[in-house]
């Protein structure tokens, strides 16, 4: 696999996962402290756990077997970042094998590019985060970042003003940085 391909591979299945993953959390509202969650295999857990596939494929369940279903379930990690800057607290993950992939949500500030060029310079004396937070093309965003071990990465995104589940955009590389601090918590 090439490292180029790999940074901005793009997989369905992750996408509808951020996707629902961003409707799960968006119904406990705004202004939420950024999740993490562990990316499993569903086809394998239930395979590992048959118990649990009508809670996992509830709807797929038939008489001949599994139909189709989501291919990834995700698993909440409770208690993060536990008081740490979040990079802090990315730094300090790691991921057993059976875990497929990794997703964080996080609630952020944006402005459009025009507007970050006219950020005042860091060692200007001007807090920055004051700055953004008051200015008038400001966005807040609630974002879904996913990646896989296999290199795919992918976002989802809701704007705050545009708070609907049919509103929510994706892509990858819409946030690049954090797309790759999720990576390293994949590595060895």
């Amino acid at each position: 696999m090439e490292n180029g391909k790999a940074a901005g591979a793009m997989n369905a299945a992750l996408t509808q996962s951020l996707i629902e993953l961003e409707q799960h959390v968006s119904r406990d509202g705004w202004d939420q402290g950024p999740r993490l969650f562990a990316l499993a295999d569903t086809a394998a857990l239930i395979k590992a756990e048959p118990r649990l596939a009508a809670a996992l494929a509830p709807e797929t369940v038939e008489v001949s077997g599994l139909g189709p279903m989501r291919a990834y379930t995700s698993i909440e990690q409770e208690g993060f970042p536990g008081g740490k800057a979040l990079d802090e607290a990315l730094a300090g993950i790691g991921w057993p094998e059976t875990v497929d992939g990794a997703a964080l949500v996080v609630e952020r500030v944006m402005l459009p590019p025009d507007a970050e060029a006219e950020m005042p310079a860091d060692g200007s004396g001007v807090d920055l985060d004051a700055w953004v937070a008051a200015h008038p093309q400001r966005q807040e965003v609630r974002i879904a970042v996913g990646v896989l071990r296999d290199g795919s990465r992918d976002c989802a995104l809701r704007l705050r003003s545009r708070d609907a589940d049919d509103e929510v955009l994706s892509g990858p590389g819409l946030v690049p940085n954090l797309e790759e601090a999720l990576a390293q918590t994949l590595r060895d």
